[in-house]
C-alpha cells in the first residue's frame, strides 16, 4: 500500500493512501502553489505510517484525569488535543482523525504567493485564506443522491448533473473559521445519536471534527423502533467497542424530532459558549436547528419541506471530491 497522487485540473490534486482520501486545491502564484503542493505531498506520504504506529493509543478513550497527550506524532497529538475538551463523555482521539490530517497538510500552503487553499478529507475540510480571500461553502443535504451520481460518473458528477445546493455561506479571511466537519448516523463513521447530520464550523478542522461527533451524539432520544447495534459487531476494530451505535431511524413524530434536535442544539450552544466552535447546523428528518451560523443562507428553515437525509460541505469555488465548480 503506497501513497498515490493525481492532478484533477490546473488547481486541484487527488491524494490517496489507505483510508486517507483527499482533494486539495489552491490558488495564487503558480510557482508558489506548485511548491506548496510538493511540500504537502512530501508530508502526506509520512502521515499514515505515523498514525498506524500509535493506533492502539488513539483508539482508547481520552481519560478525564489526563493532563497531557500520550502521543508522539504531530497529527496524533492534534487528534488528542481536539478531543480533550470533550473528555467528560466517551470520546477517543479517532473522532478527530480526518480533521487533524487536513489541518496538518494545510500548513504547507501558508506561504507567500498562495492566496487560498483547502484540504478536503472525506468532507472534513481545513482552509487557508490569505488577506482579502474567501470561500463559499455549500451544504448538500441528500448525500445518497450525490454519492450515487459520483460513483457512477466520477467525483464531480453530482453538481455537473444539476444537483443543487440546499444552503451556503461565505467564509472570508476575517472570519476565525478554518475548519468544517460533518457527523451523523448516515455518514461513514458510527454515531451514538440519530442526527441525519451535524455540520460544525470551528477554528480548525480537528476541533470541528471532534465537536461534530459530540453534537451528533447528543441529537438523540429513546424510541423502541430506533435500531442500534454494538459497534464491535459492525466493525471488528471500532474504537467504540461494544457501545450501541445507530443503524436505522424510522420516521418520527415531529415533536420527537424537535426534542432530539433541541438536545443536540443544547450541546452545540454549550460548545459555542466555551469557544470550541463557531457554529453548527443540525439536521433530522426535514427539521433543522442552527447555532451560531449567522451567515447561513436558506432554505435551511424548519417547516420548509426540506427532504434531509444527510449533508456534506465543500468549497464550491474550489471544488473537492464531492463537488464541481459553481
Amino acid at each position: 500500500m503506497t501513497a498515490t497522487r493525481a492532478p484533477l485540473d490546473a488547481t486541484r490534486w487527488h491524494l490517496h493512501h489507505g483510508p486517507i482520501d483527499l482533494i486539495i486545491g489552491a490558488d495564487g502564484d503558480a510557482a508558489a502553489v506548485q511548491a506548496a503542493h510538493e511540500a504537502c505531498w512530501a508530508r502526506f506520504t509520512t502521515i499514515l505510517d505515523e498514525l498506524v504506529a500509535e493506533l492502539p493509543k488513539l483508539r482508547q478513550p481520552v481519560p478525564q484525569d489526563a493532563s497531557s497527550a500520550p502521543c508522539k506524532g504531530a497529527v496524533a497529538r492534534r487528534m488528542w488535543d481536539a478531543c480533550y475538551p470533550h473528555r467528560a463523555r466517551y470520546i477517543t482521539p479517532m473522532a478527530a482523525v480526518a480533521g487533524s490530517v487536513a489541518d496538518e497538510l494545510i500548513a504547507a500552503f501558508a506561504r507567500p504567493g498562495v492566496s487560498r487553499a483547502f484540504i478536503n478529507n472525506g468532507g472534513d475540510i481545513a482552509l487557508y485564506l490569505g488577506e482579502g480571500q474567501h470561500y463559499r461553502i455549500g451544504v448538500f443535504t441528500d448525500l445518497a443522491e450525490f454519492e450515487g451520481a459520483s460513483l457512477a460518473n466520477g467525483p464531480d458528477a453530482g453538481l455537473n448533473e444539476g444537483l443543487k445546493l440546499d444552503a451556503n455561506l461565505t467564509l472570508d479571511a476575517a472570519s476565525p473559521v478554518r475548519g468544517i466537519a460533518t457527523s451523523g448516523w448516515r455518514g461513514r463513521s458510527f454515531s451514538l445519536g440519530i442526527a441525519d447530520s451535524v455540520t460544525v464550523l470551528a477554528r480548525s478542522a480537528a476541533a470541528a471534527d471532534a465537536a461534530a461527533t459530540m453534537i451528533a451524539n447528543a441529537v438523540d432520544l429513546k424510541h423502541a423502533d430506533i435500531v442500534r447495534q454494538p459497534a464491535s459487531s459492525l466493525k471488528d476494530d471500532s474504537d467504540l467497542g461494544d457501545l450501541l451505535v445507530t443503524v436505522d431511524v424510522p420516521p418520527l413524530p415531529q415533536p420527537l424530532v424537535d426534542f432530539a434536535l433541541a438536545c443536540g442544539a443544547q450541546e452545540a450552544r454549550r460548545l459555542h459558549e466555551q469557544g470550541l466552535i463557531e457554529g453548527a447546523a443540525l439536521f433530522l428528518q426535514r427539521r433543522v436547528s442552527v447555532v451560531g451560523m449567522t451567515g447561513l443562507r436558506a432554505p435551511l428553515t424548519a417547516g420548509s419541506g426540506l427532504r434531509v437525509t444527510h449533508n456534506t460541505q465543500y468549497p464550491t469555488e474550489a471544488p473537492c471530491s464531492k463537488s464541481a465548480a459553481c
